[in-house]
């Protein structure tokens, strides 16, 4: 009878087991190092141990992670704060749910022999920005410094740059965006000195905005179920951030073993890792309310054409991080 009883426990144990709860996370843009504790979460059986089932959905140049969501087809997205909050604006209800990132990792790179040596230099130039999403940081800068974006002798001419440093090489820009941890050494590796090099970043110019948080919908976070599998993705999805600010060597080489693509070089992605892991370093998870409130104020102080009109309402929540890190 107790042998009985016993395989009728480890039969239900092992079907609870089975039991995982499923998790589709959509990335904001290709595998690489700029997701590293996702990957590390995934490699490290992070997700495992809360009783999660995760798949990390690669984005790129013709995935819309806020689309994505809106369609069913991921419960909870990375994507950077402008683009976000203007995405709510403009009838999407999606709400931050924690902030893995704490500094931003954006700035513009220049050419010194163009003539470019502070934010005054930039009127009447040639500016690469990227779009979808990734331009709205921009445009409240050259707001605040009161650069029209149209071009002309007391503007800029704004050039939508591919996700490449090409316009830089090439001479098309004087100054083109970059990303510390990624197309600043791309320009680097095409064999332009550092020392050739003028970079400004949004964290010093005083107009950095939040970058790679977690969203989720609105509606959602009414199911208690759907709640408490927030609640865990994100502790261990922390736990894996936290593992790779560590070990950056080993966080790069679990990206590249789930790079479908093999597009990425193991040196670039160690690299990457290593910077990423400066801008995570800090957060525990949480957003910062005075980093919401910077970002927002940024975002809302673009002259007559702000990135957002109104202060946003119920854009995130502390809910998820209170449970998860009690």
């Amino acid at each position: 009878m107790n042998k009985l009883l016993t395989s009728v426990a480890v039969i239900l144990m092992a079907g609870t087991a089975q039991a995982a709860d499923d998790v589709t996370l959509q990335l904001k843009w290709v595998t690489q190092a700029q997701f590293g504790g996702y990957y590390a979460a995934l490699e490290n059986g992070f997700y495992d141990d809360e009783g999660l089932n995760v798949t990390i959905k690669a984005g790129g140049p013709d995935v819309a992670p806020v689309q994505v969501l809106m369609g069913g087809g991921a419960d909870v997205m990375v994507d950077w704060m402008p683009s976000a909050l203007a995405a709510r604006e403009q009838g999407a209800p999606v709400v931050n749910i924690a902030q893995p990132y704490k500094a931003s990792g954006m700035m513009l790179t220049c050419l010194k022999e163009n003539g470019v040596t502070s934010p005054d230099d930039f009127k009447g130039k040639t500016l690469g920005v990227w779009f979808f999403g990734n331009e709205y940081p921009f445009l409240s800068w050259m707001s605040t410094l009161g650069i029209p974006t149209e071009g002309g002798p007391d503007g800029v001419e704004v050039l939508k740059q591919g996700f490449n440093v090409d316009p830089l090489l090439q001479k098309q820009a004087a100054c083109i965006s970059t990303m510390t941890y990624n197309e600043y050494w791309q320009v680097i590796d095409a064999g332009i000195g550092e020392e050739d090099l003028i970079t400004f970043k949004y964290e010093d110019e005083g107009v950095s905005t939040l970058e790679d948080g977690l969203y989720v919908l609105e509606e959602n976070l009414k199911d208690p179920a759907f709640e408490d599998k927030m609640v865990r993705f994100v502790r261990a999805s922390m736990k894996g951030w936290k593992w790779a600010e560590e070990n950056t060597d080993e966080a790069a080489m679990m990206v590249l073993d789930n790079d479908e693509t093999g597009a990425q070089t193991e040196s670039h992605q160690k690299r990457m890792m290593a910077e990423v892991a400066k801008l995570t370093a800090g957060s525990n998870g949480a957003l910062d309310l005075a980093d919401y409130e910077r970002t927002v104020a940024t975002l809302l102080g673009g002259g007559s054409d702000p990135v957002i009109s109104k202060e946003p309402e119920g854009a995130y929540t502390l809910a998820i991080t209170d449970k998860a890190f009690p």
